[in-house]
């Protein structure tokens, strides 16, 4: 029984057209309307007219979470993006190398590793013009060097497939050996990698708005949490301030935690087989780490 597909895995197309459409209402929504926009009393609670209530200034809370959903995930997809890239360039890049550039490329990767990422990135906002161009470099700058030591590890096993070494003795430079023979076989886990990445620069990003060291005057779900806990909403008991962008987040993180298990099962043809097996057998069984389920077909002759 062989595992499923990325077209035939259940629900990993409709996640994925979850979040393409979380994404496109957030943008239609902040395009139609001002999610800065005056519309009410300060901290009204949920009516017909206003469905999330309005916020401490009196804006609209269904309108800022829906435009802060689509411009936190828009950035957290450009870093992810970055991060993949660059961190597989890198990695790939240190997996070719020998000698002396190895070594380079090994100390750069590991030195970038050691260093806390979430305190140097507070350090640099607090003193770096705030807006979404300085949270993209911040979180592009310190979570490249995860994806790269695991690109780095799969390229150096790969390097040593018959295929490389094939194209090795016919002369291809090491470009296009990395560009059509390593990168290729690399897409499952720069997929996982996208995902990570993606999960990470969210997480990040609304902790550093929620802390002041964002752009206030973008509307994000960190720059709405920010606002909440500013005008006082947990001592106030204005829970619908703060209550639909951290379910959001929450919403999202899951599903994308979901995805990238989907992912893996695709990606890892062992999880795939254990999955497709336990599906057929129709059993609730949880089989011990590190054993593959064997299936026996007993005749009643």
């Amino acid at each position: 029984m062989n595992a499923p597909s990325w077209h035939q895995h259940r629900g990993l197309r409709g996640m994925i057209a979850l979040l393409v459409t979380v994404l496109g209402v957030g943008w239609l929504v902040g395009f139609s309307a001002d999610p800065t926009e005056l519309v009410g009393q300060p901290l009204s609670p949920p009516s017909l007219e206003h469905w999330f209530g309005t916020n401490g200034q009196g804006q609209s809370v269904f309108l800022r979470t829906m435009a802060g959903g689509a411009m936190t995930l828009t950035i957290a997809v450009i870093v992810a993006t970055l991060v993949v890239c660059f961190g597989t360039f890198i990695g790939v890049m240190a997996a070719m190398q020998t000698g002396r550039r190895a070594r380079a490329f090994d100390l750069l990767i590991n030195v970038t590793l050691v260093i806390p990422g979430l305190p140097l990135v507070v350090v640099i906002a607090a003193y770096a013009p705030p807006g979404p161009l300085t949270m993209i470099f911040l979180l592009s700058l310190t979570g490249w060097a995860w994806t790269a030591r695991v690109m780095k590890a799969q390229a150096a096993s790969l390097r040593e497939r018959d295929f490389v070494v094939a194209s090795k003795l016919a002369g291809e430079p090491t470009w296009r050996i990395m560009l059509y023979d390593i990168v290729p076989n690399l897409l499952p886990i720069m997929a996982a990698s996208f995902i990570g990445g993606t999960t990470y620069a969210m997480g990040a990003q609304v902790g550093l708005e929620f802390l002041g060291l964002g752009d206030l005057s973008v509307v994000t779900w960190g720059t709405n949490l920010y606002w909440a806990q500013n005008d006082g909403a947990l001592l106030t008991g204005a829970w619908w301030t703060y209550v639909p962008s951290g379910l959001g987040l929450a919403l999202i993180g899951y599903l994308l935690t979901v995805l990238n298990r989907s992912l893996d099962e695709i990606a890892n043809p062992r999880l795939g087989d254990q999955r497709a097996w336990l599906q057929h057998l129709g059993k609730e069984v949880d089989p011990e780490p590190g054993f593959t389920p064997v299936v026996k077909k007993v005749s009643n002759a």
